[in-house]
């Protein structure tokens, strides 16, 4: 499985935030993966979306990975967050966009502020 693991190493390390997930963030295939989407569009946040059903050795690759049991995984600047419920509670607690803001990935709301 060394394969799939420096291939998901190489996504999670090359893009500022992916999200692991069912489906495409066009199309996402299950409630949890789409909750991932919306909330991250809603903040305007730019992300590279990974099907994980595209493949088996993938789906099980980035529960190993991560060390997580679920998908979706979001990963940002190359550090695991967490998968819809760690996602949804920073959002919904107002955390989620200060989270994005530390980390330099730019939101709606900050292009806002400072346009």
């Amino acid at each position: 499985m060394t394969g799939i693991n420096d291939w998901i190493d190489n996504e999670v390390k090359t893009n500022d935030v992916v999200v692991f997930m069912k489906g495409t963030p066009a199309f996402p295939q299950c409630g949890f993966s789409g909750q991932v989407v919306q909330i991250l569009d809603y903040l305007g946040v730019e992300y590279k979306g990974v099907n994980v059903l595209s493949s088996d050795e993938l789906r099980q690759g980035i529960k190993e990975y991560g060390s997580w049991p679920t998908i979706p995984q979001i990963y940002v600047k190359g550090e695991f967050v967490g998968g819809c419920d760690i996602i949804r509670e920073m959002f919904q607690a107002g955390e989620l966009q200060d989270f994005f803001g530390q980390n330099g990935i730019a939101t709606k709301a900050q292009a806002a502020a400072n346009g």
